[in-house]
């Protein structure tokens, strides 16, 4: 697989690592307990199909990047710079 990191150009997947699905913070989460936040963050569906994903450049620019990928043909739709 290969990732067009913004600031290094297209990169093989091996220069970068994945964080995993990049999630929405709940909406109250000082209103959720241990087990509630468990389940946000270690529970997923794990659907096939389009994911939105974090994944840190850190063999390159050591920049984190948001990846739009399919989890089947793992073809990358988009890659975005994280803002702060």
């Amino acid at each position: 697989m290969r990732i067009n990191c913004p600031w290094c150009g297209e990169r093989a997947e091996t220069e970068f690592r994945s964080a995993g699905a990049a999630l929405d913070r709940p909406s109250a989460p000082t209103e959720l307990d241990g087990t509630q936040w468990a389940d946000h963050i270690y529970g997923r569906d794990n659907q096939p199909g389009l994911v939105r994903e974090l994944w840190w450049h850190w063999a390159g620019c050591r920049q984190w990047l948001l990846i739009d990928r399919d989890s089947v043909s793992h073809r990358i739709d988009r890659v975005d710079r994280v803002q702060p």
